[in-house]
């Protein structure tokens, strides 16, 4: 009794000004998981059962594609479609939506926001976690305890992207303790970590879990010393279980079942490998010994008893459903907070700023040089044109690019901490859109300060205000392009799908460009109406050439210049009737709708509705029949 009160005294010690958690004990039973694999399906969960006390480090162990992941991600709510079953909580059926918010899923890679430090990233989570719950004074303290306790104070100043593979798993784990969650799940925490590094994380795994928390984690072959620290055990044999208990009640088991361990063997590698048919087809033996899961025979009874006896003073303090999980912060403060760390996190990757400073120098220098001094002159107005339709495609490909190739991976971020509950999607959207518009504007100013001047256009400050207004608009759009693709997809597809879909773009642009006023047939209009880059175009054409403008200047070494006059070029260009104001109206309507789209995207990424998982049924359908008569 002595041995475990000592450390959950110590573990509520380094969580003091943390609020008291209840207990949670996690049951499953009859839990089923199907997947669709063409015309057949596959069972990767056979009916197994299971119980995940509260105090406990339980690890699951099986061999490769016995269904370790899948059950953690069924427990944790990450994946529950296509599985069947009852999983309690305190012997209650579970309320998926209310155990999200009680629970944190670390997942198996180390995904942690770049250009930040440990103690930076530790006081943003506790912000967004904690809110105004505490003080400015009681957060630093929360924080300086966890800190102390997963022994990160040495890395406090260090950059996350510079950190170990221990230090980057123990920072996963740090971070989501701040708000004292009382279950916590761990995809193979010790994945990628050395022998002396995954004993540090599974010690601590333990301390936590001594804090009266429920601590679950996938294990991949773990060393006999690592395997002996864990309190529970559940093992799993091609979708079933084969054994539930203590680490230590391994052997006896076996034994029972006349398969004695060596003692040279590491336990955890002996009833894998008997699970796995090593030995023998022996796992039916172990399944129907063990009855799926529902005997636990195997348990500590002593520890199980002192675990008991903690659980009953804590559950004095109310049941679960008394407690409120909510948000620590609010959505206004989620903003301001992620804000904060999105203009940090983009002044301090100068290597990516200076390559865009550097990339808009270049064009800006290429472009200006090539239209040389055309904006006056009368006999390159075709040439002058083309400056207008160059810098609207400049402003769509370089703010869209970055976007296809980073924010993809950007989102995996969002992904865990979205599930875990840091903040809300409406915030976190809003701060990515407002943190990054000043970039983008600065740098299509950049460029624009090149080639105005470079290429002689009108001096006049109206149209230069129109001329830049329009291209930052155009350059907003393509980065919610460029968000909406990638929300949606991933690198490769990303990649491929932006630049596709800005080809029909570029074209519909300056479709009926030459043809005068003609009318075109409607199903083009309503198409070249779609187009961002239309509205774009003709806004630069009605920043250059709108009235009132003189005639263009028609130089001394050339005998006649057709569009000297600027009204006939605008109607021979089909522009005759546009309007400035009209084409930022619609541009403006366009980047709204575009931000719209990639912000429902990524909600359909993040949290799918029917209509959405209908598509995906659809497709994976097509898919398989398609499949079939190939076959």
């Amino acid at each position: 009794m002595e041995s475990l009160s000592a450390p959950r005294a110590l573990g509520r010690a380094h969580l003091s000004h943390l609020p008291q958690r209840p207990p949670v004990n996690l049951s499953f039973q009859d839990l089923t998981y199907t997947v669709q694999t063409g015309k057949s399906s596959k069972v990767i969960l056979r009916s197994i059962n299971g119980d995940f006390r509260s105090g406990q480090l339980t690890a699951i162990l099986g061999p490769s594609g016995a269904g370790k992941s899948t059950l953690l991600n069924i427990l944790a709510g990450y994946r529950v479609t296509h599985a069947t079953g009852v999983v309690s909580i305190n012997g209650e059926p579970r309320d998926l939506r209310q155990f999200k918010k009680m629970s944190r899923y670390i997942m198996q890679e180390d995904l942690l926001q770049p250009y930040i430090t440990v103690q930076e990233a530790m006081s943003i989570a506790a912000d967004l976690k904690l809110g105004s719950d505490l003080s400015k004074r009681n957060k630093a303290v929360v924080v300086e305890e966890i800190v102390q306790l997963l022994r990160l104070s040495k890395a406090r100043n260090t950059a996350t992207e510079k950190l170990s593979g221990g230090e980057r798993k123990r920072l996963s784990v740090a971070l989501e303790l701040l708000n004292n969650p009382p279950v916590i799940f761990l995809d193979e925490p010790t994945t990628g970590l050395d022998d002396v590094a995954s004993s540090t994380c599974v010690s601590l795994l333990k301390r936590v879990a001594r804090g009266g928390r429920t601590v679950i984690c996938s294990i991949h072959t773990p060393s006999a010393r690592l395997f002996a620290e864990f309190d529970h055990v559940y093992v799993l044999a091609d979708g079933r279980c084969a054994y539930q208990g203590t680490s230590h009640g391994v052997v006896p088991f076996l034994n029972e079942l006349q398969l004695p361990c060596p003692k040279t063997y590491n336990p955890a590698d002996f009833i894998l490998d008997v699970s796995s048919g090593e030995y023998g087809p022996h796992a039916e033996r172990m399944v129907a010994v063990i009855e799926n899961g529902r005997c636990h025979r195997w348990r500590d009874y002593a520890l199980e008893a002192n675990y008991e006896e903690m659980e009953i003073e804590q559950l004095n303090t109310g049941g679960v459903e008394k407690h409120n999980y909510k948000h620590g912060s609010t959505p206004c403060q989620q903003f301001n907070i992620l804000l904060k760390r999105m203009i940090l996190q983009t002044i301090r990757n100068k290597y990516y700023l200076w390559l865009r400073v550097g990339l808009h120098l270049f064009l800006g220098l290429i472009i200006g040089l090539l239209f040389n001094k055309m904006g006056y002159d009368a006999s390159k107005t075709i040439f002058n044109f083309g400056f207008c339709y160059a810098c609207v495609i400049v402003m769509l490909y370089i703010p869209m690019m970055p976007v296809l190739l980073a924010f993809p991976t950007e989102i995996q971020l969002v992904k865990r901490e979205y599930f875990n509950r840091w903040y809300g999607l409406k915030p976190y959207y809003a701060a990515l859109v407002v943190s990054r518009t000043p970039a983008t504007i600065m740098f299509s100013l950049l460029y624009l300060t090149i080639t105005y001047p470079l290429t002689s256009q009108p001096l006049e400050t109206p149209r230069i205000l129109m001329f830049t207004t329009i291209c930052v608009m155009v350059a907003l759009i393509s980065e919610s392009m460029g968000t909406a693709i990638s929300s949606i997809l991933n690198v490769v597809n990303s990649v491929f799908t932006g630049p596709a879909l800005s080809v029909p773009l570029m074209l519909l642009a300056v479709y009926g460009i030459g043809s005068g006023d003609a009318p075109l047939p409607l199903v083009w209009r309503l198409a070249r109406a779609c187009s961002f880059l239309r509205y774009g175009i003709e806004g630069l054409v009605a920043a250059i050439y709108g009235p009132p403008r003189e005639d263009l200047v028609c130089p001394d070494d050339v005998d006649y210049c057709e569009y000297r006059n600027v009204a006939y070029f605008v109607q021979l260009m089909g522009m005759s009737g546009v309007s400035f104001w009209i084409d930022f109206g619609v541009l403006m309507v366009m980047l709204l709708a575009m931000n719209l789209l990639g912000y429902y995207l990524l909600r359909q990424r993040l949290s799918p509705n029917y209509a959405f998982r209908a598509i995906k049924v659809i497709g994976s359908f097509i898919k398989t029949k398609m499949s079939s008569v190939q076959g």
